[in-house]
């Protein structure tokens, strides 16, 4: 599930922030100021900053630079009562990603959140791409199946995993198996099961994402 944060001063705003994003699937707290955002930035992972541009104390456009330095993955969008373009370029020279005018409609806002949190998961698949033994991993379609079963299943022992396979040749769930392990995809626990390392959940989560959208 998307971590989101809610940047803003307004007590009320930020209540009526939490429920939309919550009947959405989203998991969303909020910081009443840039001081406390900064510290829960420290104690979780977030994917999307909800960020009001003015605020006691540091502002929105000063913060940025700020929330960029200790989250640089971090999608930030600007929101700003002054509808001006003069304020959106400073916004996305600071490093801002979006930018929206209050007062905004929720289906505006959820049109921004949706399109910056697809572009984090791409973003997020690009890195991917780059980790040692990927492609080598999910060359074979074999080997994208066990790793879809297994972020599916949690764990999985070897039978039990041809059984879902639907594979006749045990020998070639096992020589994949094998490939993924070395490549850091897959580890096998104490109990003999087979499930996903860290990277094999990025890469499980990837697959899932991109196959998402390629049917969509």
């Amino acid at each position: 599930m998307e971590n989101i944060l809610v940047v803003d001063d307004d007590r009320e705003l930020r209540a009526t922030l939490v429920e939309v994003l919550t009947q959405e699937g989203l998991n969303t707290q909020v910081a009443a100021n840039v001081d406390q955002a900064l510290a829960m930035l420290e104690d979780g992972a977030f994917h999307l900053l909800l960020l009001d541009m003015v605020m006691p104390g540091t502002d929105g456009l000063t913060a940025i630079p700020l929330f960029k330095k200790q989250a640089p993955r971090v999608r930030i969008i600007m929101m700003t009562a002054f509808a001006s373009v003069q304020h959106a370029v400073q916004a996305m020279q600071q490093g801002a990603d979006d930018y929206i005018v209050k007062p905004f409609k929720i289906e505006a806002l959820m049109l921004a959140v949706r399109r910056n949190l697809q572009e984090a998961r791409f973003l997020e698949c690009g890195e991917a791409a780059n980790l040692d033994g990927l492609f080598q991993g999910l060359a074979n379609a074999l080997r994208r199946q066990i790793l879809l079963v297994l972020e599916q299943q949690g764990k999985s022992r070897f039978m039990d995993l041809v059984r879902t396979l639907a594979v006749d040749d045990h020998t070639k769930v096992n020589f994949h198996l094998k490939v993924l392990r070395e490549a850091g995809f897959v580890r096998q626990e104490p109990d003999k099961s087979y499930a996903l390392t860290a990277n094999g959940q990025r890469a499980a989560s990837c697959l899932s994402f991109i196959s998402k959208n390629l049917a969509s």
